[in-house]
């Protein structure tokens, strides 16, 4: 390389170094963005799933034994069949059309408007949060979160420097009066935050449901003070009682008419908790404005989500209803065991939460108990959980947990309940 203008030699570079000379100074390297964001405890307890005999109610996977396995390599074979070369090509951004169009049909059924344009593929559910704060987050923005919150948008939000504000929930979700305070309180400070993120249905961690009343409030309220909606719905279809309430991009295209361009809600769902989550097929249904958008940025991210695993998800789609048949059932029978057992064996003073679908319930216990300090005495008697902690983006819930039911056995949930509550009792 020579020094023609607009290069630079690369003796001249900072990371250059002599042969035995000290490692890079990389703390210094890093952006603050990325400086600022916490590793995993989901990655933790993966690795702690993998010790034998755990029982580990810290993770937040899919059941795998009831992941469609035949069908899926149905599909690869059928995919690969019907497009040959092309399955295996570079794709379109936005995403495989059949696809989309599948997609704009039934997201919102009924919603005429709703068109493929209004649709943009994603890799899993995790890069559709990524891209939406790349396209909303300035920092120093205002960014609404729920207390608790999923933990891993939060960890999408950070690089992009937010400033995080937490909303309260009880038992039905998002507190109005508090978030309409809330927003007072900011328009006093001549302040606007950029969007609310929320998970209506079955919430992770909590495993609430967003009461109907209150998601027509929050609508009223964010339109009011122009704020957009972030809706995360990946356990929407999860439902296993109770009565099926619409989602929030649902309830906002009553209001225009069926016109998603008018829309303040920024749909976020996703195929892994239906068909497998190793697919990596999500998408977003937003106004066209933003998808054309998230398209820029998809394109500096990963250019398009692998097209053969579309191609596969869209040979999937006709045993859907029955794939999600299959995952309420049998999510309601292990949902259905838990509780039985968190109500035979916990002592007094410890609340959860009771689901109406999704894959998580919520344990509150007596203030003075740290679940953080508490969990390597837990899983001494091989029993792992989630740490209320790690959900809470400004701080907090350091008595609480998340129990995750969807992959243990009615055997793996009698003894796993049976030594949490051990540990629970020497604790108070």
């Amino acid at each position: 390389m020579h020094g023609a203008p607009g290069t630079t030699k690369w003796s001249q570079l900072s990371f250059q170094q002599d042969v035995g000379a000290a490692a890079p100074a990389f703390g210094s390297a890093f952006s603050a963005g990325i400086k600022a964001v916490n590793g995993s405890a989901l990655r933790d307890m993966l690795r702690m799933a993998q010790v034998p005999g755990m029982v580990n109610f810290g993770g937040g996977l899919p059941a795998p034994e009831l992941f469609p396995m035949d069908r899926i390599a149905q599909a690869s074979a059928q995919a690969l069949e019907k497009h040959g070369w092309r399955a295996v090509q570079y794709g379109t951004t936005e995403g495989f059309l059949p696809l989309r169009e599948w997609l704009a049909e039934h997201t919102c059924p009924g919603a005429a408007g709703v068109t493929p344009e209004h649709i943009q593929i994603m890799t899993g559910g995790q890069q559709s949060l990524d891209l939406v704060g790349k396209i909303f987050i300035d920092p120093g923005d205002t960014v609404l979160v729920e207390t608790p919150t999923y933990m891993g948008a939060v960890q999408s939000f950070v690089p992009y420097r937010p400033h995080f504000a937490a909303v309260p929930t009880d038992d039905h979700g998002i507190e109005m009066d508090a978030l309409e305070a809330l927003l007072a309180d900011l328009a006093r400070e001549g302040r606007t935050p950029k969007f609310i993120y929320t998970i209506p249905n079955f919430q992770n961690p909590t495993g609430r449901t967003l009461s109907l009343e209150r998601r027509e409030r929050l609508l009223d309220l964010t339109a009011q003070y122009g704020v957009f909606v972030v809706e995360d719905d990946p356990y929407g279809q999860l439902r296993f009682s109770g009565e099926h309430l619409p989602s929030l991009a649902e309830l906002m295209l009553r209001r225009t008419g069926g016109d998603p361009d008018r829309s303040h809600v920024v749909y976020c769902s996703s195929f892994s908790k239906t068909l497998a989550p190793g697919l990596r097929d999500a998408w977003v249904m937003a106004a066209r404005p933003i998808t054309e958008r998230l398209v820029l940025a998809k394109q500096g991210a990963d250019m398009h989500t692998p097209t053969l695993n579309q191609m596969i998800v869209t040979e999937l789609l006709p045993l859907l209803p029955q794939q999600v048949d299959k995952l309420r059932h049998s999510y309601a029978d292990r949902a259905g065991h838990m509780l039985a057992a968190l109500e035979r064996e916990l002592p007094a003073g410890v609340s959860y939460t009771t689901p109406q679908g999704g894959m998580f319930l919520w344990l509150t216990l007596p203030e003075h108990v740290n679940t953080t300090a508490m969990l390597p005495r837990a899983v001494e008697r091989q029993v792992a959980y989630m740490i209320g902690e790690c959900f809470h983006a400004l701080g907090g819930g350091h008595n609480t947990m998340r129990l995750c039911f969807s992959t243990a056995s009615p055997q793996d949930i009698d003894r796993g309940i049976a030594a949490l509550a051990q540990t629970i009792h020497a604790e108070l």
